[in-house]
């Protein structure tokens, strides 16, 4: 498990959009996230560098 730091998140449909990327690539993935914090919480085999590629390319930065 591993978080990131996700900026632009404002609604619901920001956290789909963020959770379908992932799944896209990893349909087992564990997505959860905070809209407060800008939080990504993630259970994935993924890469976390893949999973921030992901999330920047569905248009949310990663902070690094």
């Amino acid at each position: 498990m591993f978080t990131l730091k996700v900026s632009g998140m404002t609604c619901g449909g920001c956290i789909n959009a963020v959770t379908r990327a992932i799944q896209a690539q990893d349909p087992q993935a564990q997505v959860q996230a905070d809209l407060e914090t800008q939080i990504v919480s993630l259970e994935t085999s993924l890469s976390p560098e893949l999973v921030a590629k992901l999330i920047t390319d569905a248009g949310f930065p990663v902070a690094q």
